[in-house]
């Protein structure tokens, strides 16, 4: 199938997205007597080479995407997408059609044995247009983020096209790249190595990730299942339908469930795959919450072990990595493909800067230095969670069941239960790219290296609008709260590389004020990628023009005054 058909393929009719296969083209790179020079070659379309494809392309940036195989993934994969990585897809142009696609959650619920010792919602408040997540597989999201590139100017994706060669020089990248007709090479001025946990161009550039593998196993199963219950995740922890171990469930699209079992690490991973071996298991989880005779199918099932990883460092050169080839963790969390789309949303408006001749190419670096601070965070949370589901000593699994036991009835011990605590964005605390607070009365979450919270404003039509949607996709954002600053005084301040927006300080506004913790005259200046890298309660020309020279790695930080 080509591009263009399979972005066409849904109006005749539904499409079995994991049967989806991309035809090989030629291309008259191949036939140049010398190599072709491109700006940017991202290497692999999962969903992070794509979104950064997509993120650079509307930054009129052209973008060559590189793909060695020629399918979507099968199998639910990821399947969780948090709401700050919907905000990110929102930007790109495809966040409704997966949230009208996916199943949106926000409660989940924790068993001990066979009893439930509490639940949580992790979207309590209202006034936010996305939902806390969705399910949704992983060869859906894919798929809509090629059927999106097939219609953005800029993007040119070619399938059966492996790399297989990577040299560096002082101005580039030389790619060599196989395909079914023989071998051509490529120049880059910059390469992002999207390529996944087995990462070809990390391995060609002598490069690892190092960490720590969990002696552990888990079967993963898609359920087809005719039934109703709650869209909500449940873990078990040593329930008597699989004794010893634990278990999670999600709700996916298309009436499929996901099914994750504890096998432990003497299971055989090929035995476990079978039908045989899983259907008892699924019937038993049935059984338990009161659904004997559902019928149900098994699709696709996997078992796999685990690692909590990273490359030491995530800028090599030219060439950048992103996402699971950068670094990788146990999924409980939700926190592979997530981060990986944040690492994309942080890469893509550095590169385009750079391109531009905006910023110096020593802005990259930051790059490196927040995604990396980022992946340490993901690999902590992550870590944690794995050794409370799988403690491997007997003091451990019995500091786990105390406190377990203690949840039902006592607040305190449901902070310690970690089942996977879920994804949020990284506050990417002390950025140099950030400027510090020259006030000290601000309260709240939007401190600078937080991502930009939405809210609730008055819609044009009449309806609710939402204050992301409001802020420029790819550039600077000013938020001015209440008394606005003259306008000449912001020209000559911005110039054209920000967009302004003012912000009432009235009762159809209270939402965002609030979060903001805005009073009249607040001014916050937002990244392309909506983290906050500036605020003041009163801001100035001199002042807006040296929070961008940092924000563009322009001018060093100022030294933090002691608190």
């Amino acid at each position: 199938m080509n591009l263009q058909d399979f972005a066409d393929a849904d109006a005749a009719g539904p499409l079995d997205y994991q049967q989806v296969a991309f035809d090989y083209a030629r291309h008259a790179d191949q036939d140049a007597t010398r190599p072709v020079r491109r700006p940017v070659v991202v290497v692999g379309a999962g969903p992070v080479g794509l979104a950064l494809a997509l993120d650079l392309a509307q930054k009129n940036v052209p973008v060559l995407v590189l793909e060695g195989g020629h399918a979507l993934s099968t199998g639910s994969r990821a399947i969780c997408f948090a709401k700050r990585t919907l905000e990110i897809f929102d930007r790109l142009g495809c966040a409704d059609r997966m949230v009208d696609k996916g199943v949106s959650w926000k409660v989940g619920r924790v068993y001990f044995g066979a009893e439930e010792v509490y639940r949580f919602d992790l979207l309590p408040e209202s006034g936010h247009e996305r939902p806390a997540f969705i399910n949704l597989q992983q060869y859906y999201v894919e798929g809509y983020l090629v059927k999106r590139a097939a219609g953005v100017p800029g993007i040119e994706l070619r399938w059966h096209n492996k790399v297989v060669g990577l040299a560096q020089g002082d101005d580039g990248v030389r790619l060599t790249i196989e395909t079914p007709e023989g071998s051509y090479e490529l120049d880059a001025d910059y390469v992002a190595a999207c390529d996944g946990s087995r990462s070809q161009l990390r391995t060609l550039l002598g490069q690892e990730s190092k960490g720590r593998v969990f002696r552990d196993r888990f079967l993963i199963a898609d359920i087809s299942l005719d039934v109703q219950l709650p869209t909500e995740r449940r873990f078990w922890f040593a329930p008597p339908f699989h004794p010893g171990q634990s278990v999670l469930l999600h709700k996916q699209a298309d009436g499929m469930w996901r099914v994750d079992f504890q096998l432990g690490w003497d299971a055989d991973p090929v035995a476990e795959r079978q039908h045989e071996r899983i259907r008892p298991r699924v019937q038993a989880l049935l059984d338990s919450i009161g659904q004997p005779d559902a019928k149900f199918d098994i699709g696709w099932a996997s078992v796999y072990t685990f690692a909590c990883q990273r490359m030491e460092r995530f800028r090599q050169g030219r060439v950048l990595f992103a996402g699971d080839s950068a670094h990788g963790v146990s999924p409980f969390g939700a926190r592979g493909a997530n981060s990986g789309v944040q690492d994309a949303d942080n890469l893509a408006w550095k590169l385009a800067a750079v391109l531009r001749g905006d910023a110096p190419p020593t802005l990259l670096d930051s790059y490196g230095s927040e995604r990396e601070y980022a992946a340490d965070e993901n690999i902590r949370h992550s870590t944690r969670a794995t050794d409370f589901i799988t403690p491997k000593s007997e003091v451990s699994r019995l500091y786990r069941d105390a406190v377990l036991a203690l949840s039902k009835n006592n607040a305190f011990a449901r902070t310690l239960v970690n089942s996977g605590r879920l994804s949020t964005a990284t506050v990417l605390r002390d950025s140099p790219l950030s400027t510090p607070d020259a006030a000290q009365d601000f309260a709240g979450a939007m401190v600078p290296g937080a991502s930009a919270a939405d809210a609730p404003v008055p819609g044009a039509d009449g309806r609710t609008g939402w204050l992301l949607r409001l802020l420029a996709p790819h550039r600077f954002n000013l938020l001015v709260f209440g008394a606005q600053q003259p306008d000449a005084q912001l020209a000559a301040a911005l110039g054209d590389q920000v967009n302004v927006l003012h912000v009432p300080l009235d009762q159809a506004h209270a939402v965002a004020a609030a979060r903001y913790d805005a009073k009249p005259g607040t001014v916050y200046l937002l990244r392309p990628d909506q983290h906050v890298c500036a605020r003041w309660r009163h801001a100035d020309a001199d002042g807006i023009r040296a929070a961008l020279d940092r924000a563009h790695g322009r001018a060093p930080a100022p030294v933090r005054a002691a608190a």
